[in-house]
């Protein structure tokens, strides 16, 4: 994989613009990772930090469990049921922290709803491994 930044594109974006999987790459789609604990309960209600915490973490269980790392991610899609945009920027942030150097291409959404009772984010990812 390989990620691609735009130099006539502004560097404000903390992500590469594009990327690129190499074959024989294996691909990986997740579902939306939720904040929800071993027993389904939504955790953390109110706190869209804690939430994104609790996101990525099941995230990384998810690409786990397929072979894959979150250094293998391509793109990811984040959703935020919230129309503060602070809120978008503090999730935002715990997700590009969980990523550290690796930027892949994301879209960060305000939505109105999420799936879970209290749910405030979800994350879905694709990946690529030759693992």
């Amino acid at each position: 994989m390989r990620l691609i930044r735009a130099p006539q594109l502004s560097d404000v974006a903390e992500y590469a613009y594009a990327a690129e999987v190499i074959p024989p790459a294996r691909l990986v789609f997740t579902a939306g990772a939720c904040p929800l604990d071993a027993e389904g309960r939504t955790v953390a209600p109110g706190d869209p930090a804690a939430q994104a915490r609790q996101v990525m973490a099941n995230l990384e269980a998810a690409l786990a469990a397929a072979g894959a790392g979150l250094t293998d991610v391509v793109r990811t899609t984040v959703y935020v049921a919230s129309g503060d945009r602070a809120d978008l920027v503090t999730v935002w942030q715990v997700v590009r922290d969980a990523f550290g150097d690796h930027d892949p291409p994301s879209t960060l959404l305000g939505v109105a709803v999420l799936g879970y009772p209290e749910q405030l984010v979800e994350v879905e990812a694709v990946a690529a491994t030759s693992r």
